[in-house]
């Protein structure tokens, strides 16, 4: 598969999205995501792959290989886990990690999930960071909840309105926070609406795991991904 970078030297990833593979409230297949990726693109978006971020659980087997071959679209996995904070993303889950854990669980402690993501190769983003309830905006300024050992949240999500992603964004200022981009699509139309644009390819969770934790990124709309 031919990796390259934008004209603005830009790589666009959306790092949230739930299929019928696994997400029960999910009606878009992994396929359907990619076909709709490739016909963006001949409108003139760039949306070069996208990580499946089923629900509460997570499968090493899955295998996305021919599929990413077959449409030129890196397609990578993770997870979605729910926490006492909100609803957490988690990228490059090793067997270490979720063993710690179980996935199903819909109140696992913030802390140890953030502080284990980073020590086991992975990493966590707090996601649909300005939500009422599973948000972590809410549980800062509501809770008391502080953001140590959180080093990045999710700011713009697609399925999130101008006003919830204003306070992510509000929050990621004040604490200094790093900002992601994803369209948290359950649904074909939906995928790559809102991303995050990194400044090296990405086809490896390896990859993303060390440009989320040391590289420069940001989030956009797919609107904004057009060549001017």
């Amino acid at each position: 598969m031919t990796v390259t970078l934008d004209s603005k030297g830009l790589w666009y990833m959306d790092l949230h999205s739930h299929s019928t593979d696994a997400s029960d409230d999910a009606g878009g297949t992994v396929e359907g995501y990619a076909k709709w990726i490739v016909a963006r693109r001949k409108k003139g978006y760039h949306i070069d792959g996208f990580v499946l971020t089923e629900h509460r659980q997570f499968d090493p087997d899955a295998d996305y290989t021919a599929l990413s071959e077959q449409y030129g679209v890196t397609i990578l996995c993770g997870a979605e886990l729910e926490t006492d904070i909100g609803h957490v993303l988690v990228y490059n889950l090793s067997p270490e990690f979720t063993r710690g854990f179980d996935l199903s669980s819909i109140a696992l402690p913030h802390k140890e999930v953030f502080k284990r993501a980073r020590e086991t190769g992975g990493f966590a983003v707090a996601a649909h960071a300005g939500r009422p309830r599973i948000g972590l905006a809410e549980h800062v300024h509501g809770r008391g909840v502080t953001t140590e050992g959180i080093e990045a949240i999710e700011q713009l999500n697609g399925g999130s309105n101008d006003e919830e992603n204003g306070r992510a964004l509000d929050l990621a200022e004040q604490f200094g926070l790093r900002r992601v981009g994803g369209s948290d699509a359950h649904f074909v139309s939906a995928i790559g609406r809102c991303l995050t644009a990194f400044r090296r390819p990405l086809t490896s969770l390896a990859d993303l795991v060390e440009e989320l934790a040391n590289g420069e990124y940001h989030p956009v709309t797919v609107e904004q991904t057009l060549e001017q």
